[in-house]
């Protein structure tokens, strides 16, 4: 499968509600030393994040999916989002990173938009 299409799915994945909402789906996708910088600017990491119930539903669609490889086992993905419950835009950007052939979130980022 091409890496940019497989990293999107991931991505998409991570919008999910049955993902979102489950803890096992999300440790799955988020690597252990996972943090984050949200769009408030709060500093999270996985075990912050993630309750048991997961981090949320949300309605979100996905556009302008780009990754750029950092290394062979890295790339960074940016893209941006558009929030349809509060009517929000932001830029994104994950690394994502693979081991032992499988791809894990390990960072990411959201800035809010004006569109």
């Amino acid at each position: 499968m091409d890496l940019n299409v497989h990293i999107r799915q991931l991505e998409e994945n991570l919008l999910k509600p049955e993902v979102r909402s489950s803890r096992t789906e999300l440790e799955k996708l988020l690597a252990d030393d996972f943090f984050e910088i949200g769009s408030s600017g709060r500093v999270l990491y996985k075990g912050e994040v993630i309750a048991e119930d997961g981090i949320g539903i949300v309605k979100m669609k996905l556009s302008d999916f780009e990754i750029h490889p950092l290394s062979a086992d890295i790339v960074l993905a940016t893209y941006r989002i558009f929030n349809e419950i509060s009517n929000q835009h932001s830029l994104r950007s994950s690394v994502w990173k693979q081991n032992e052939g499988v791809w894990k979130m390990v960072f990411h980022q959201g800035t809010k938009t004006e569109n």
